[in-house]
């Protein structure tokens, strides 16, 4: 899954570039999903005294609206982006508004000076929005207009987006010779692929529900080690062997 973040103040022209790009990928053929930040405070889509609302008061951890046309699932507090991009699994995923996960980046604006406020670290790779009338590059960063020049807009997505990586604290894992976000944009420069990232390739790996949890080596080497330690004593091992284990339900010794 390939995961972009737009974003810039209102009026620059945000939720337009999306719409444009969501189209664009949708016309190539690509699942598409969509995530939008709300940047107001007292956002809340469930209703004071609302049915759904006195299930959530009365103690229900998770609430489900289920209607004709769509089902809204209501937690009572605002979810990582990891943990809602647990709920996808499209081709590629928009992020509006979205700048709290390290990820490829589009900047809109209307001025210069917009866009150099947004220009925080390297996950910038594009330019859009209004000031693309008066622009086309800015500072190295390719400027282009997502309503007369949405494909080659794409065709920069395609080339530079890549498949979501982790997001772990530099201290927890180097192993690729970088920290996860380095390694992202080391990527978004084609200075590296993602391939490199070590937990691409790991050898071992745990789901829960079928959603897989991203463990640094060590704690791959962790578990693969005691899993392969009660295994190896079985009658039926043997040496490079697949090992699977699967738990149903809570299970207590």
């Amino acid at each position: 899954m390939k995961v972009l973040s737009v974003f810039g103040i209102s009026g620059t022209g945000k939720t337009t570039t999306i719409e444009n790009i969501i189209r664009e990928l949708k016309k190539r053929r690509y699942s598409v999903g969509s995530v939008k930040e709300i940047h107001f405070e007292e956002f809340a889509i469930d209703l004071e005294g609302s049915n759904t609302d006195r299930h959530r008061k009365a103690g229900a951890e998770l609430v489900t609206a289920r209607g004709f046309y769509e089902t809204d699932i209501l937690y009572p507090s605002k979810l990582s982006v990891d943990q809602i991009l647990r709920h996808y699994h499209h081709d590629y995923v928009v992020l509006e508004g979205v700048t709290d996960r390290p990820c490829p980046r589009i900047v809109t604006a209307r001025t210069t000076e917009e866009i150099d406020q947004r220009i925080v670290d390297d996950y910038v790779f594009a330019i859009s929005g209004q000031i693309s009338n008066a622009l086309s590059e800015y500072k190295g960063i390719p400027v282009i207009n997502a309503l007369t020049d949405i494909e080659k807009l794409v065709d920069l997505i395609e080339e530079k987006v890549y498949d979501i990586l982790p997001d772990f604290p530099a201290q927890c894992c180097t192993a690729c010779g970088y920290s996860c976000q380095e390694l992202g944009i080391k990527i978004l420069n084609g200075e590296a692929k993602k391939e490199d990232c070590i937990l691409s390739n790991g050898l071992v790996k745990l789901y829960l529900d079928g959603d897989e949890i991203e463990m640094v080596p060590f704690v791959q080497s962790i578990l693969g080690n005691a899993v392969l330690g009660v295994v190896k004593e079985l009658d039926g091992y043997k040496p490079g062997m697949q090992i699977k284990v699967k738990i149903e339900g809570d299970y207590d010794v």
